[in-house]
């Protein structure tokens, strides 16, 4: 089974990263940018009983060591299982 672990910032948390993308983007040229926040993408492959399963373990995964719950959200996506 494979999952996708989507992390970002929560609303309202600094996002340096992101302000120096727009600020890159904008000197390229493309002004029409407004807003950049930059987040990260795990894809994980694991063995589960179930998708309830590995969905279960992900979210634990995420919660102990994926994200920093404190300054990131994350969500699931888990392609295939049943």
């Amino acid at each position: 089974m494979k999952a996708k672990v989507y992390i970002t910032l929560k609303d309202g948390v600094l996002d340096p990263q992101g302000k120096a993308v727009m600020g890159a983007l904008d000197s390229l040229g493309y002004s029409e940018v407004k807003d950049v926040r930059v987040g990260k993408l795990m894809e994980l492959e694991l063995s589960a009983a179930s998708k309830e399963e590995a969905e279960k373990r992900i979210r634990e995964m995420s919660e102990k060591l994926l994200a920093n719950t404190v300054v990131e959200e994350f969500s699931i996506e888990i392609e295939g299982g049943e």
